[in-house]
């Protein structure tokens, strides 16, 4: 299991309110087998209405890590399409407004940290990424704050994920994993598991 502590390199901004995971990742996306292939598709349907002046169509921006948005980004429907989508891009952070509960869920199962600051600090982070694309941001969980050039900011993180990212245990399935011997431990233990198994 990775701890996630920093994550640091270039940004990219994403402007609007109520961004939901239709526009994320369209529908006709979600009939894939695996998630392969879903980060050439990430906003599929905005960027062709944009033509070509949507940031991830914008060579300035590509290789970014840290994704700046709004409020409740991520809402809509529970689809895990969307943030694997955006992960896929090649997207380690998100820092925003705020975050639909069952994205910021998704994200958190997938090692993504999303953190939420003031609409100031979100507003100045995406001035100065649009300034200056090359800048790096970064992003200390440990600390709880974001830094891009000599800017500096407070983000917010609760506990409980916060602590799951420092030590490394938001991987549910790794911690099964990890836990395999205790796990066929409490197994045996377990009568009707044994009962079924006769």
């Amino acid at each position: 299991m990775t701890q996630v502590t920093t994550v640091a390199g270039r940004g990219i901004p994403l402007q609007g309110d109520d961004i939901d995971t239709d526009r994320i990742i369209p529908a006709r996306f979600l009939r894939c087998v695996t998630f392969d292939g879903l980060g050439e598709q990430v906003f599929a349907d905005d960027r062709t209405q944009t033509q070509g002046r949507h940031p991830f169509d914008q060579s300035v921006y590509a290789g970014a890590k840290v994704l700046v948005v709004n409020r409740n980004f991520g809402c809509g429907s529970s689809r895990e399409h969307a943030p694997q989508a955006i992960a896929r891009w090649g997207i380690q952070a998100l820092i925003g407004e705020s975050f639909a509960e069952i994205f910021f869920g998704n994200c958190v199962a997938m090692g993504v940290p999303c953190v939420t600051a003031s609409a100031d600090v979100v507003s100045t982070l995406q001035a100065q990424i649009t300034e200056n694309p090359q800048r790096e941001i970064r992003l200390d969980l440990d600390s709880l704050t974001v830094q891009c050039g000599d800017y500096e900011a407070v983000v917010t993180l609760a506990a409980g994920p916060r602590q799951m990212f420092l030590a490394g245990n938001w991987d549910a399935c790794g911690q099964l994993v990890a836990q395999a011997d205790a796990v066929r431990a409490t197994v045996a233990q377990l009568p009707y598991v044994a009962w079924s198994h006769t």
